[in-house]
């Protein structure tokens, strides 16, 4: 047992997840959770060196994305775990999180054991993965596995396929992603030309068929 508690690093843009992911870990009597609800206030407080030994970042936070926000934690503190969580399974997020350095990758629906696993698995300095991720990594090295297109994508240009994908339109995502119009429709078409697809309807249609939209 530690000699004190872990500090777990909770953030998320909805209050009662935050919550909810609070209530578990703390229950063990050994975890305090310090919480909150954006990456830019998630990354204020890792650059002030506060105590803590774990994050939990959700990927789909309004403005700077988890995805985005991990390489700015990477840099700021590169020895502290992070573990993507999302609504998504984890077929869709999990390679690309492990590519992008987080500790592990939790879907939000997972049961509370396996949250507290995670926690402390990676406090150890061990990577976190569930029997079904172990799977997909193995198998991702199989060249005779055929990569699917959106794998294909950067970070950014993943997050806007995702809210083109849930119907957005271009001047709610610059909003929501805190850029220009002129620079999401930039990215549709890199994106467009990418996937080999002509219009936003293929897109919402594949984001669908993949899975890739809550």
């Amino acid at each position: 047992m530690s000699l004190r508690p872990l500090n777990v690093l909770l953030i998320d843009d909805h209050a009662v997840v935050r919550e909810g992911l609070q209530s578990i870990l703390e229950a063990t009597g050994e975890i305090v959770c310090t919480q909150r609800q954006s990456a830019e206030e998630a990354i204020a407080l890792i650059a002030s060196s506060a105590p803590l030994d774990v994050v939990l970042l959700d990927i789909s936070l309004s403005g700077m994305s988890g995805l985005d926000a991990l390489a700015d934690m990477h840099k700021l503190r590169p020895n502290l775990p992070v573990v993507l969580v999302s609504m998504l399974p984890e077929e869709q997020y999990a390679r690309r999180a492990l590519r992008l350095g987080a500790a592990g990758y939790l879907c939000k629906n997972t049961v509370s054991t396996e949250v507290l696993r995670a926690v402390q698995t990676v406090a150890r300095g061990e990577i976190y993965l569930s029997h079904f991720v172990t799977q997909q990594v193995a198998r991702s090295g199989d060249e005779a596995q055929p990569r699917p297109l959106h794998e294909t994508l950067s970070n950014r240009e993943f997050m806007i396929l995702r809210l083109i994908g849930e119907g957005k339109p271009v001047g709610v995502i610059a909003r929501q992603l805190n850029l220009s119009v002129k620079t999401v429709s930039t990215y549709r078409t890199r994106i467009l030309d990418k996937m080999k697809m002509s219009n936003n309807y293929e897109i919402i249609r594949y984001a669908l068929q993949e899975g890739l939209i809550e």
